[in-house]
């Protein structure tokens, strides 16, 4: 290989972004635009790319999607509104409303598009019964802080909406819809995708306490009296989802495809541990350095580079007060456990461009990291104890920023095992 191993590992991020771009991969789902009066709705952090990749292909349409600040994008007649990721505001609780009323005021001969992507969670934001923004933002963030693995988190946002677990879609009820989904969750499953506005939910109220109270997460009695009461989630087989499509046109296994062939074509065998790996970050850190270091055992001189690839959603139990996210904790827990190993390098990004609530998708490890550290006056050890892994590769310049990458398929971390 003629490149460095750094400079491969970002490539085959951007190949990874690339694929998932809606302008590329969504077209190919999108039926002709059906006869009558049609309407776009969304939500999520490649929301408003997708509205711009369907009126690329329909032309003007109207609509209302909701995105994340500094993700919006130019469209025809498709209103895209900005709002806060990961805590919700004020701004996604405005828009959420609007959308909602435009969605029940149509018809039965009337067609709904509705483009879903990880981050409606936080955009589309109805508060169930008379829960307030504030107490809503409130779980959320410690829902964040807690450790709680993504599906747990979405049962109890679920349950704790007015829009979410199915009640876009049986707001726009009688209406047609169609679904077009961009998968960031291990395992693809629509339901987790963005909380499922416009998909059934099998789980209960009592599912999203017992979750609260498996993490000790107190709430405030008008969550407590939602959660005791029925809340609007509805089930799969419910008749108000009966003229719903729900399809997934991007998933993190085709970014790591793509990630593949570009790695087999630079001249690297490829082992890919799964596009769902969910878990603590410096857990997963840990037991992928041992893997790396049991396959350099292995290699010759000879060999080709390995290439180990993974994707899905880690998390990180915050108890420190640093700036992190879980892609660069995993790579300052990986950097840590390999102690300037020669010849394994890695990578860990968030597709999105966002890796925690820092604008910055992740970060890059050598052999030199913590060498670079040392000669930078920070030490590797207390910035993971303090999950200040972003301030950490700030100082020593191994960030990588990408700013909105306009979709979102979650984790991407690479290996590079010489």
């Amino acid at each position: 290989m003629s490149e460095q191993p750094a400079a491969v590992l970002r490539q085959l991020f951007q190949r990874a972004v690339e694929v998932a771009d809606p302008m590329k991969s969504l077209a190919a789902f999108l039926p002709e635009k059906p006869d009558g009066r049609v309407v776009v709705v969304g939500a999520g952090k490649a929301s408003a790319r997708m509205a711009e990749a369907v009126e690329d292909v329909w032309g003007p349409c109207e609509g209302l999607v909701i995105t994340r600040y500094g993700y919006g994008r130019p469209c025809q007649g498709v209103e895209i509104v900005e709002a806060a990721h990961p805590v919700p505001d004020e701004a996604g609780l405005a828009a959420t409303r609007r959308m909602l009323d435009l969605v029940g005021s149509l018809e039965d001969n009337d067609f709904v598009l509705a483009l879903i992507s990880g981050g409606a969670s936080a955009l589309l934001i109805a508060p169930a019964g008379e829960i307030s923004l504030s107490e809503k933002q409130d779980v959320n963030q410690k829902l964040l802080n807690s450790g709680a693995p993504i599906g747990q988190m979405n049962t109890v946002r679920k349950h704790l909406s007015a829009v979410k677990g199915g009640q876009l879609a049986a707001a726009a009820s009688p209406a047609r819809m169609l679904a077009l989904l961009l998968s960031d969750v291990p395992g693809d499953d629509p339901a987790e995708i963005g909380s499922g506005p416009t998909v059934g939910d099998a789980s209960r109220s009592e599912d999203a306490k017992a979750i609260l109270e498996q993490w000790g997460i107190a709430v405030p009695v008008s969550v407590q009296d939602v959660l005791n009461g029925n809340t609007g989630v509805l089930s799969p087989q419910s008749e108000a989802l009966s003229e719903v499509t729900n399809t997934i046109f991007a998933a993190p296994s085709q970014s790591l495809e793509a990630a593949r062939e570009m790695a087999q074509d630079a001249g690297c065998d490829v082992e890919i541990l799964g596009d769902a790996l969910e878990g603590e970050a410096r857990d997963v850190a840990q037991t992928h350095a041992d893997l790396a270091l049991e396959r350099k055992r292995r290699r010759s001189g000879s060999d080709r580079p390995l290439l180990l690839l993974s994707g899905g959603e880690l998390t990180v139990t915050r108890k420190g007060n640093g700036v992190g996210g879980p892609n660069a904790e995993y790579a300052l827990a990986l950097a840590l456990a390999l102690q300037g190993t020669k010849d394994i390098h890695a990578i860990a990004c968030d597709t999105d461009g966002v890796d925690g609530a820092a604008e910055v998708a992740g970060a890059v490890i050598g052999p030199d990291t913590l060498a670079k550290a040392e000669a930078a006056g920070v030490s590797a050890a207390d910035a993971l104890a303090d999950n200040d892994a972003h301030t950490f590769f700030e100082k020593i310049y191994d960030q990588v920023v990408t700013g909105p990458t306009l979709t979102n398929v979650n984790d991407f971390r690479a290996i590079w095992v010489g």
